[in-house]
């Protein structure tokens, strides 16, 4: 017997599944009709997704993708509201995580992993620009294209590029609003790896692994150190006690390391 339209249950546009014994969050925009851009909604639930990540210790890795196979994500919904917001009326209604919610995140101390399966443009390279490690098919193609529609690139684009990039590289990309391919991302260092067609999934996945062999607590320190202190000079940044770094020295995990060491074996880490 078919649903009725009452009785179909709505699409998930934004899915946030686990897997590997719940240590590994998947975040997918699954918007294909739109090329996976986001709208109010969708730009919500990612906030409340990436929340709930920050307080799960279980979760230790996290990788974001697109569904479909044509886009990763083209940024802002355009297309959502009859009258679209001015530029004046986005610039007041930035989120400060940036775009997706992610763009500028301070607070995720669990490596992003960003599956880049098509186009990251505008808001959609921001939220890469947001991520720990980027690795796209070969396929992918990424740019900061809001100059091409009379916008700016506000959620993380402009200073993110700036602080990734040298110079020239940057406002190569930034004042043209071009789409550069990801073979020129990767010679650039913003890419880590592109996978030869067909091998995007086992190429993320082989990074996933790496990821997981490390004790949850040690990445917790490291991406705080990163995030919270990586702008300071080398001295001030070291002299720094953060929470993560504090608990990290003083962990299960890092005495399941040593042993695993000294026994030769793999570690079995509690993740605290």
């Amino acid at each position: 017997m078919s649903a009725t339209p009452s009785e179909t249950p709505p699409v998930d546009e934004i899915r946030f599944e686990r897997d590997r014994e719940g240590h590994l969050a998947r975040v997918t925009i699954d918007r294909p009709a739109v090329l996976n851009a986001l709208d109010t909604k969708a730009t919500s639930r990612l906030n409340d997704i990436w929340s709930e990540i920050e307080s799960d210790r279980d979760i230790r890795a996290v990788v974001v993708t697109g569904g479909g196979p044509r886009a990763f994500c083209t940024g802002a919904d355009m297309s959502a509201d009859a009258a679209p917001k001015t530029g004046l009326e986005y610039w007041a209604d930035l989120d400060p995580n940036g775009f997706g919610g992610l763009g500028l995140r301070t607070t995720l101390d669990v490596p992003v992993i960003a599956r880049v399966n098509g186009y990251a443009l505008g808001g959609g390279m921001e939220m890469v620009l947001g991520c720990d490690i980027v690795i796209a098919a070969e396929h992918a193609q990424f740019g900061l294209s809001e100059p091409r529609v009379g916008r700016i690139p506000l959620d993380g684009g402009v200073f993110q590029l700036l602080h990734r990039l040298p110079h020239t590289q940057a406002m190569g990309l930034l004042l043209t609003g071009r789409r550069a391919p990801a073979a020129e991302l990767h010679r650039m260092g913003l890419v880590n790896e592109v996978a030869a067609e067909g091998e995007l999934d086992a190429t993320v996945e082989r990074w996933v692994d790496d990821v997981l062999a490390c004790a949850p607590t040690s990445l917790r320190a490291i991406k705080q150190m990163v995030q919270r202190a990586g702008h300071l000079p080398p001295r001030e940044a070291h002299a720094m006690r953060l929470p993560a770094l504090t608990a990290a020295l003083d962990s299960e995990d890092g005495a399941e390391g040593v042993r695993a060491f000294r026994e030769k074996r793999r570690p079995q880490w509690p993740g605290r």
